[in-house]
């Protein structure tokens, strides 16, 4: 994906490899000011992982960064959220 030019970067987020626990959210926040200007430039998000909490913690930073750097209020970074799910650019597998 890389070589036909479709992905420019991969961060992951292994909460259970070493001492330290580094969850996606913590990834999206750290990123947030680049996570935000590629969505504005057409962005997909992907995650796959725990449905109970993880799910609804990454979403709740998506929110958080759209807020902050999109200079959004609350309710309307939440529906560009819920936009980007429609759209298909922000998609979940989780179990």
């Amino acid at each position: 994906m890389r070589k036909t030019g479709h992905l420019n970067r991969l961060t992951l987020a292994w909460s259970r490899d070493g001492d330290a626990k580094i969850y996606v959210q913590h990834r999206i926040h750290a990123d947030g000011r680049d996570l935000w200007a590629w969505l504005e430039r057409g962005a997909h998000i992907y995650v796959c992982g725990d449905a109970l909490r993880m799910a609804k913690d990454v979403e709740r930073a998506l929110i958080d960064v759209v807020s902050e750097h999109g200079k959004h209020g609350p309710e309307d970074a939440a529906r560009y959220v819920a936009e980007l799910k429609k759209n298909d650019r922000h998609q979940v597998d989780v179990y």
